[in-house]
């Protein structure tokens, strides 16, 4: 085994759950056993009872799996169902002063909503979005700061059929545009503004700016007025959210949707400088959304559940949006960050609302780490009961931190793996049934088929590297990238790996001794910064697009606090920049990438050189790049290259 392997794998300590949490789980071995072994025997009538006994269906379906046009499976296609009947209705014959959402602001202010009130407000909304002439099967995009309105609205487009793309906020005016045209959204919801961190997000008026671009389908915007700010309307086109609401019923009755209409399209990045517009249908993504609510969340009635996403990434929609609601719990939303006005705000919002899960990512728990060691035991985090990670693998040292420091070595830690492609869980501890390892997502969930494999499809031996990949359909898989699915096929299920037999993750992956899955980094060209994936390509085509740069590649180095930093290798269009010259042009250029991306997109570091370091062939090498950006000694080959001696301009600027 792998040296570098062997240190991440062979972590002796196991931390089993207490007595008292296994008593109380929903899945303990002995019922985790018991799932595994139902899904080995019968694989699609796992997930067809599953279906039956979960949802709630309008017609219920008569058959599980159409594999017929594999890789394009579809999971109950005959049934009918609706997304928010199934998170809102569902609860309001026995829970409907039930507390649903507690929305904390930025400045701490807060607002409750129950269930039957979350309902009326989900109700209203979506017969002001008819009223504007949106129905079934047109696209949404919703670009919205985190208050519970975003939630009504991705509910409300999911009540009446409209099908929603979510952008995240800290996205640029031409990703909105991008991502628009691409989906061909008829409507777009938004804000005037947003508060983050204390300062002003100008959303209303990065959306002016995206719909300024060139073309687009857009023909309406409504804003939610969240400040008293006033912005600019476009008359005809623009509509605030509380005047689209005037006259309209608080009753909308939930369209029938089939199982595989489309619920949601959500844009993640790929190895190619274009966007993947990932499909979601409705049943089986809200199967999943539920099921590992109750098995890996162990949610209980009592709870207050709490995830700190955003619902412009697959987390904020599967455990904000869709699954707590399906499982009846009460949920926090926050839309500020964990270090505004302190690094206590995490941990007064815990003593302040009372949270039992607690969900976050490690960029986050490395964060308050590295500002307050000690600070999580100033406050009353009693409350916790269980607590999580998401978004990428965290390191041992952060996870006990997060185990001793904030959960007081009494809190069960999920540490989960997936994608904005598995559309939930998919290697995850059920934390009442299996002990955690530091740093390992631990097992796959029952009913998911993972291993990692060769190039051939061959089960690699425990303690060897290989390709992780999922080896039978699942019911809240991707369904397709909108507009291409040949990209769809050769992208998840890539001819050259096991002939196209099994679902690909783009990661590399090692199993333990213990069949504990290790996830090792991506196989593709996309970058794990703060748990959010960003592809190479996207920032390269930003870079290039401007009139400062004849040529780039960006490459990642491991970050302490990030996981993953951007590191851009620039070739100027002009003369080499020096001294305070290069510094000027990293910023405008880190400002620039920010513009056409997004911040969380900004290179972290940026090096000049008069060239890259390529092959004779012209092939730009990577490898060496990252050596560099990693500080390390070249020990690679360099004999193949155009100009070695470049290497040495971009070595010089560490």
């Amino acid at each position: 085994m792998d040296e570098k392997i062997k240190s991440v794998t062979e972590d002796s300590k196991t931390y089993p759950p207490s007595e008292e949490f296994v008593r109380r789980a929903t899945i303990d071995a002995a019922r985790r056993k018991a799932l595994l072994a139902e899904a080995a025997e019968d694989h699609v009538g796992f997930w067809k009872k599953l279906a039956e006994d979960e949802l709630q269906w309008i017609q219920p379906f008569t058959q599980a799996l159409d594999d017929s046009q594999a890789p394009f499976f579809k999971w109950f296609a005959d049934g009918q169902i609706n997304a928010s009947a199934n998170c809102l209705d569902a609860h309001l014959a026995d829970n409907a002063d039930k507390t649903a959402i507690i929305a904390e602001y930025d400045d701490g202010s807060t607002r409750t909503l129950s269930y039957r009130q979350l309902h009326t407000a989900v109700c209203r909304f979506a017969n002001a979005l008819k009223k504007a002439g949106i129905g079934r099967g047109d696209r949404v995009l919703i670009y919205m700061p985190m208050v519970a309105e975003a939630v009504i609205a991705m509910q409300a487009c999911a009540r009446i059929g409209a099908v929603h793309s979510v952008v995240f906020g800290g996205f640029s005016a031409r990703s909105i545009h991008d991502r628009a045209v691409d989906a061909g959204a008829v409507a777009l919801i938004t804000a005037n503004q947003g508060k983050r961190g204390g300062k002003t997000i100008e959303l209303k008026k990065a959306v002016d700016e995206a719909l300024e671009l060139g073309e687009h389908p857009i023909k309406k915007v409504i804003v939610f007025k969240r400040t008293d700010e006033q912005v600019p309307m476009v008359d005809g086109r623009d509509i605030w959210w509380h005047d689209a609401e005037q006259g309209v019923s608080d009753s909308c009755d939930p369209e029938p949707m089939t199982a595989e209409d489309l619920l949601f399209i959500l844009y993640t990045s790929g190895s190619t400088g274009k966007p993947k517009g990932i499909q979601h249908a409705t049943a089986g993504y809200l199967l999943w959304a539920k099921l590992t609510c109750k098995w890996v969340f162990d949610i209980k009635p009592d709870d207050i559940f709490w995830c700190t996403a955003d619902v412009g990434w697959i987390t904020g929609h599967s455990y904000i949006c869709y699954g707590p609601l399906l499982a009846g719990a009460t949920q926090m939303i926050f839309e500020g960050v964990p270090t505004h006005p302190d690094a206590n705000r995490f941990w007064q919002m815990v003593a302040k609302h009372k949270p039992t899960i607690f969900y976050t990512a490690p960029t986050a728990i490395r964060t308050l780490a590295k500002l307050g060691h000690d600070l999580p035991g100033k406050h009353d985090l009693s409350s916790l009961r269980l607590l999580g990670t998401v978004g990428e693998p965290i390191n041992p040292e952060a996870w006990r931190w997060f185990y001793e420091q904030v959960g007081g070595g009494r809190c069960p830690i999920a540490d989960t793996w997936w994608q904005t492609e598995t559309g939930g869980a998919t290697i995850a501890p059920l934390p009442g049934a299996v002990d955690a390892k530091p740093g390992s997502c631990t097992m796959a969930m029952p009913g998911m088929d993972a291993a990692v494999i060769d190039e051939n499809g061959n089960e690699k031996p425990r303690g060897e590297p290989g390709i992780l990949a999922i080896r039978k359909p699942w019911p809240s898989m991707l369904r397709n990238i909108w507009g291409d699915p040949d990209r769809f096929r050769s992208t998840y299920f890539p001819a050259d790996i096991a002939d196209g037999k099994y679902y690909i993750a783009g990661d590399n992956a090692v199993q333990d001794k213990d069949g504990y899955f290790w996830i090792l980094g991506r196989l593709d060209d996309v970058l794990n910064v703060s748990g959010h994936r960003i592809g190479t390509m996207e920032v390269e085509s930003a870079l290039v697009a401007s009139p400062q740069v004849a040529e780039a590649a960006v490459i990642g180095r491991p970050d302490a606090t990030t996981g993953e930093a951007i590191v851009a290798f620039v070739v100027p269009q002009n003369e080499l920049p020096e001294g305070e010259a290069a510094q000027a042009m990293s910023a405008s250029l880190r400002d620039w990438v920010k513009k056409e991306i997004g911040a969380i997109a900004k290179p972290a570091e940026i090096r000049f050189g008069s060239n890259l370091p390529k092959t004779r062939s012209g092939k730009i090498m990577r490898r060496l790049l990252r050596t560099i950006a990693k500080g390390e000694e070249i020990t690679q080959d360099t004999t193949t290259l155009e100009n070695p001696q470049i290497l040495e301009q971009f070595k010089k600027q560490s």
